[in-house]
């Protein structure tokens, strides 16, 4: 039988968006094709298992995911000698692959706009390994998968010759994402105040989510709002204190709380309460986070830029990233307009139910498929 290895390396106890796409490989590449071996690489603390499947082998590899083990000696880590197809899923090829490989590439920050990217180390050396990877999969790989229509746009945009190689395949969204009943009584362990509307911010804390922005655009819009919290949803990097500080000097900091890790059920909790997500970024791949809101009914207010038009699809309010008075106006108008709210919050299920996890497998296995010629 054929054997296709899918790295699955990001799923473990941080959340985080690939993550969930390559749970979602997990979940149902193995039901779509019975007649595929699937090896699943995971990380030491993932779960136990990955999938009940039968015809799933996973193998625990000891190096990181965006690592010079990986990029360059990943075949030396895990028995890979005998796998037909390598599906690279976090945006970097790995060296030395002696099967065809095909790699998502989520988005393109690291070559276009490396300062919207988090550095761990020093940027210049994290763009330099970036950009080894990206354009070895540019180059190499047998395909090219993306997670939008958007993004896929931008990779032909930066290298035409890559046309017939790029295929987007959306993201979808999990069930448990959906409008629940009493959310505000879910959320009395978080620590936030009562009887307050909530604008919501979701997302890890690097510069493209724009988050000094999310501040900048509430404080415009909620200044005289003393009924109004900004809650965000993130994981806090070392530099997290600068958010404090421009609260402080925006004069909003009793109105703001930091979350930094929430559970997917209170997460859930914490859309359906919301009055509206605020979602500021300057790029996103996909953004999921505008999807999930949808599904739990919370009216969305993001940047018209890169993925989020398409995600949204009418369904949100957009405005240009760099105009906060523009996406403050947005923003007012979802807290004081109570017909344009209660819109949002019907529109947005019927939205996000155009988008499937299943049907993202699918797209992937398709591709897998036409590069194997099965």
């Amino acid at each position: 039988m054929t054997k296709i290895c899918v790295d699955c390396r990001y799923i473990g106890p941080r959340p985080s968006g690939i993550g969930k796409v390559q749970q979602a490989l997990a979940d149902y590449l193995p039901v779509l094709a019975p007649d595929v071996n699937f090896i699943f690489l995971k990380r030491a603390d993932a779960p136990a298992r990955l999938s009940a499947a039968g015809n799933v082998r996973e193998i625990v590899v000891h190096a990181a995911a965006n690592s010079p083990a990986t990029m360059w000696w990943l075949t030396r880590k895990a028995p890979l000698e005998d796998v037909d197809l390598f599906h690279a899923t976090f945006n970097i090829m790995p060296a030395g692959l002696a099967m065809p490989c095909v790699t998502t590439v989520h988005d393109i920050m690291w070559l276009t706009n490396p300062d919207w990217c988090k550095a761990r180390f020093s940027r210049s050396l994290e763009r330099r390994f970036y950009r080894h990877g990206i354009n070895r999969a540019l180059r190499s790989a047998a395909a090219i998968t993306t997670v939008s229509e958007a993004s896929k746009q931008e990779l032909l945009h930066w290298n035409p010759d890559l046309a017939g190689r790029v295929h987007a395949a959306l993201l979808g969204v999990a069930g448990e994402y959906r409008p629940v009943a009493n959310a505000a009584e879910k959320l009395a362990g978080l620590g936030l105040p009562a009887g307050q509307r909530i604008v919501l911010t979701v997302g890890q804390y690097v510069p493209y989510k724009n988050h000094e922005g999310a501040l900048r655009v509430f404080a415009e819009a909620c200044s005289n709002r003393t009924d109004t919290s900004l809650v965000f949803v993130q994981r806090l990097s070392r530099n997290a204190e600068d958010l404090r500080r421009l609260a402080a000097n925006l004069g909003i900091a009793d109105r703001v709380h930091f979350l930094e890790a929430v559970d997917d059920a209170q997460l859930v909790a914490l859309y359906a309460a919301a009055d509206c997500l605020l979602h500021p970024s300057f790029c996103e791949g996909f953004g999921l986070p505008l999807l999930e809101a949808m599904a739990c009914g919370c009216p969305v207010v993001a940047s018209d830029h890169s993925a989020m038009p398409e995600v949204l699809g009418g369904a949100g309010l957009l405005a240009p990233v760099h105009d906060t008075r523009a996406m403050s106006q947005a923003l007012r108008r979802v807290l004081d307009e109570p017909n344009l709210a209660e819109h949002m919050r019907n529109a947005g299920p019927a939205r996000a139910a155009e988008f499937s996890w299943q049907r993202f497998a699918a797209q992937n296995l398709e591709v897998y498929r036409h590069v194997l010629a099965l």
